[in-house]
């Protein structure tokens, strides 16, 4: 389809037809040409165009024009060659980030930003000087003046695809850097590469050209364009044709990569931005930072245990943005807790620091991070830690349509798992993958295992997001709003699916969602979070009722049910969630709660067990609200 389009398009036709003839005269100029491009005539020296040499003879009595046909082989090889070099040691400095950790990683950034400030002429010239004259200092010489360039682009291609959760995924699951690097990112963004490694083509044989001309390029008796161009310089006034005979052919070339390159990005649909990293999932890129040490014992029977957990965001303007302050919290063996809260309380963040998916400069700190008995901020990052969390630990994000990667068949993708936790082969492997489709209840999963997401629907995607998870023997299943964008009936075969799950392999569940009452049907406790803090911990089946934080009481009755008078307005929060960045002083929530004074103003609330059990963070806990409490909209 992408071919119909570019064809179909006169800029397309045009530059696919002048690369196919250009391509076409450096494969054969050679040998139809070869031979009368040697031939010395001693009766023709630096004669002029005439109806046997149609733009004039060299210094020893050569066809120019055949001699044009002929270099264009060297010239495009030469071209080819050099932004070959480009494209790979621009990937590699582009994806050190990625594969030599975030210390390196910013150091390469910054020798590159460096390099790509200086005018890539001067960049050429001094390469130049550095390998010397011929064709193989010149090759390495405009390769690695164009290097910083496709180093800048890749960066910010791989940046952001490596935010993607298919990416996640595959992290979660302990594949290595280098193979998410092949398998996952370089997929995605080969089509912008492409795109501008074409464009840049004609850039390069320009700049091979000059360096010819210059004579730092190709020297006798080879010869390039460039080359015949300087010849054919000190006859420019008695015969042009000899200097813009090459020239002219140097313009067609670039002409034809520069259009065809251009005709490329109008079908790829490149023209604003570029790839899949256009969809990027927002937010920083991070790395677990320093803790201090554990100062408080797991909670027995816990299959994942948190203590003072905080994820700090180091800011540009110098406050440090604290996304998850002092968060405390347990699952037991097959409990399911549910988080609850409105955008931007922490509670993604907090999941994500949960998994291991935060990197630096992004600081994750706790008392201890505590899942199936091993410390995960202790651990580092060793295979066995991986091998762990890619069996035990399944998490299902929430946009489905970014949690594949598009470039790979589904099976592939559920199969990788297996491959590299469990030592199957391929082909059992995909067996399994088929089988987990076949569990969450995916019709015909054996062909639907061979199909790419795309050829999903949103709730196919989501089981088969579940699927990948019941890979391994998941211990802990944690749900980032699994729900968000489908339709009711397809919500509720999702939260089946969970709690099947739940009930074949024991899992524990971690639910985050904005639903209320998602979470009072399908969890055993519910943490309430607001501002980076728990601010209530009760169980799911009080939450409608025995709620004692305002902020609780204010989310469930945001939430219609039966009972809601259809005739007045919905119930809504009032005023604006905490500004991460800008947390006030006292009870975050003070701003916007009907009861409080001074006190709650200056002074944050300890979040405190009640005699139930019940923990809340709140100075006035279980008051009253007054008779009007919220703000009622148009």
């Amino acid at each position: 389809m992408r071919a119909a389009r570019l064809l179909r398009r006169p800029v397309g036709l045009a530059g696919l037809g002048l690369l196919v003839v250009v391509l076409s005269v450096a494969l054969l100029g050679p040998i139809l040409w070869g031979e009368r491009a040697t031939v010395v005539d001693t009766g023709n020296l630096l004669a002029g165009p005439s109806a046997e040499h149609w733009i004039g003879t060299d210094n020893l009595g050569r066809d120019l024009f055949y001699r044009v046909l002929v270099a264009t082989r060297l010239s495009i090889v030469l071209a080819l060659g050099a932004t070959a070099i480009s494209i790979v040691l621009g990937l590699v400095l582009g994806a050190a980030p990625m594969l030599a950790g975030p210390r390196l990683g910013r150091l390469v950034t910054w020798a590159v930003n460096v390099l790509v400030a200086f005018p890539g002429l001067l960049l050429v010239l001094f390469f130049a000087v550095v390998f010397g004259v011929g064709e193989s200092g010149a090759a390495l010489a405009v390769g690695l003046a164009g290097a910083p360039s496709f180093a800048r682009l890749c960066h910010t291609l791989i940046a952001g695809v490596s935010q993607r959760d298919y990416v996640a995924a595959a992290r979660i699951a302990g594949v290595s850097r280098l193979r998410v690097l092949r398998r996952h990112v370089l997929p995605n963004i080969a089509e912008p590469l492409i795109v501008n490694a074409t464009m840049s083509a004609g850039g390069v044989l320009l700049s091979f050209a000059g360096l010819s001309f210059l004579g730092l390029g190709v020297q006798a008796p080879s010869y390039d364009w460039g080359k015949l161009m300087q010849d054919g310089l000190n006859g420019i006034y008695t015969n042009p044709l000899a200097a813009l005979g090459p020239g002219f052919a140097v313009i067609v070339a670039g002409l034809a990569f520069n259009l065809t390159g251009e005709a490329l990005a109008t079908a790829f649909g490149l023209g604003e931005a570029t790839g899949t990293a256009r969809r990027g999932r927002a937010g920083t890129t991070a790395v677990a930072g320093t803790r201090p040490p554990a100062v408080t014992a797991p909670a027995e029977g816990a299959v994942l245990s948190v203590d003072d957990l905080r994820v700090t965001i180091p800011s540009g303007a110098g406050n440090a943005i604290r996304a998850v302050r002092g968060v405390t919290f347990a699952v037991r063996e097959g409990e399911a807790v549910g988080v609850v809260g409105e955008s931007g309380s922490g509670k993604s963040m907090t999941a994500l620091a949960v998994a291991r998916l935060i990197e630096e400069p992004i600081r994750v700190e706790a008392g201890h991070l505590v899942f199936a008995g091993e410390d995960l901020l202790a651990a580092g990052d060793s295979a066995a830690l991986r091998k762990r969390l890619g069996t035990s630990l399944a998490v299902v994000f929430q946009d489905p349509m970014t949690s594949f990667n598009p470039a790979h068949r589904v099976g592939s993708q559920l199969a990788e798992v297996s491959r590299f936790h469990q030592g199957l082969s391929r082909k059992a492997a995909f067996a399994r993958a088929v089988d987990r489709l076949r569990a969450v209840r995916i019709r015909e999963p054996g062909r639907r295992a061979r199909q790419h997401p795309f050829e999903f629907s949103g709730g196919m995607r989501q089981r088969a997001m579940i699927g990948m998870g019941l890979m391994g023997t998941p211990r802990l299943i944690i749900a980032d709003e699994p729900t968000t964008a489908l339709d009711v009936t397809v919500q509720q075969q999702v939260l089946g699916l969970l709690a099947e799950a739940r009930r074949d392999t024991g899992a524990a569940l971690l639910l985050i969602s904005h639903d209320v009452s998602v979470v009072t049907d399908v969890c055993d406790r519910v943490l309430v979070m607001y501002a980076g803090r728990i601010v209530e911990e009760l169980p799911a089946q009080d939450l409608r009722t025995l709620a004692l934080h305002p902020y609780t009481r204010a989310l469930v009755a945001a939430v219609p049910d039966m009972e809601t008078d259809l005739t007045r307005p919905l119930a809504v929060i009032p005023g604006l969630p905490v500004d991460p960045a800008h947390v006030p002083a006292g009870c975050a929530f003070a701003a916007r709660c009907p009861l409080a004074d001074d006190h709650c103003r200056s002074v944050e609330p300890a979040l405190e067990a009640g005699p139930a059990g019940n923990r809340v963070a709140c100075h006035k806990a279980g008051q009253p609200l007054p008779a009007r409490t919220q703000e009622v909209s148009a």
